[in-house]
């Protein structure tokens, strides 16, 4: 062998061991953020510094607020209710019923949080307002079944099977509406394709985002400053193995395009976590009856608090045109 082929092997080698090396760190990566995005159980450095994924800031505030209206909302009288979802999981949710009911909400909570805590501080109007409420708690959180979130892709058969389970315990044939905020407004929205009962009115969606694969380029390079493009494909991968989807198989935009009920859409317009253009894109992508809100000032799952007064008319707004 030549002395110029030994170098050419050896240097060959190097190459090879050094794509090898960045390969192996692009999986790492991508399977530790597709285990942030997915799993129910979350790590430890990212639970306790959840403001750097979000993009936001803590407004202490507001914490208090929804600490208490949490707190509110659990101890109110509620009956513990389960279905099993498409795939055999045990889904817990919550009925709230109103004094005189007008209407049922089934509310869907967002990525890692609860149905309390995303629903606390509106959860006095609605029942001040005949809506008796279903909150769920989502697939992988809380009580129900599940060791992994879908971003919506899997939660929207949840959300059928409960909006199914108010049509079955609704002797006075109420209006429903499908109600979602943040992860919970995707959800919701990708429903809005499927075959729903025929007293499903509509869908309130605050804060969703377009698709799991946007949300986490978005979150990758905009909060975590990683390029997203690097990982994209492994975390496609990754995703599908979880749960049999991959993450650009389902968008609201693809499901909007096929909507059976009117929609009401709400963003905050400083949305820091899910920017305000994926409300946007999926408003320009519905075909069916469809509203929009946007609150300025407000950041991720804040309009209610920033402009209580104007959320509260367009949802009554919304009811009077849609309960009939």
């Amino acid at each position: 062998m030549s002395k110029n082929t030994n170098k050419w092997l050896v240097g060959t080698g190097i190459v090879a061991a050094g794509a090898a090396a960045v390969g192996a760190g692009l999986r790492a990566i991508s399977h530790y953020f597709v285990k942030i995005a997915m799993d129910r159980k979350c790590p430890g450095k990212v639970q306790k510094n959840a403001s750097i994924v979000s993009g936001g800031s803590v407004n202490e505030e507001l914490l208090k607020l929804t600490e208490q209206a949490t707190e509110e909302l659990e101890a109110a009288a509620q009956t513990l209710v389960e279905v099993e979802s498409h795939d055999g999981l045990r889904l817990i949710g919550h009925w709230y019923p109103a004094e005189q009911p007008k209407r049922i909400l089934i509310a869907m909570h967002g990525w890692r949080s609860s149905w309390s805590r995303d629903f606390g501080v509106i959860a006095p109007f609605w029942h001040n307002n005949g809506c008796s409420v279903l909150y769920a708690e989502q697939r992988g959180q809380g009580a129900s079944e599940g060791e992994y979130m879908g971003f919506g892709m899997l939660e929207r058969y949840d959300c059928l099977k409960w909006a199914q389970w108010a049509s079955k315990n609704n002797p006075d044939n109420l209006p429903i509406y499908l109600v979602g905020l943040s992860m919970g407004a995707t959800t919701v929205l990708m429903t809005g394709n499927l075959e729903l009962p025929e007293n499903v009115r509509g869908i309130m969606a605050d804060c969703g985002f377009t698709s799991a694969h946007d949300i986490w380029k978005h979150v990758a390079e905009e909060n975590l400053h990683l390029h997203f493009g690097l990982y994209a494909a492994a975390a496609n991968d990754l995703c599908n193995k979880r749960i049999s989807i991959g993450s650009q198989e389902c968008s609201t935009v693809d499901t909007l395009k096929q909507c059976k009920v009117p929609v009401l859409l709400i963003h905050g317009a400083d949305d820091n976590f899910v920017p305000v253009r994926m409300t946007y894109e999926n408003y320009a992508a519905c075909t069916s009856e469809k509203h929009l809100l946007i609150v300025p000032g407000a950041d991720h799952a804040m309009s209610y608090c920033v402009d209580t007064a104007r959320y509260e008319n367009e949802a009554k707004e919304f009811w009077k045109k849609y309960d009939k």
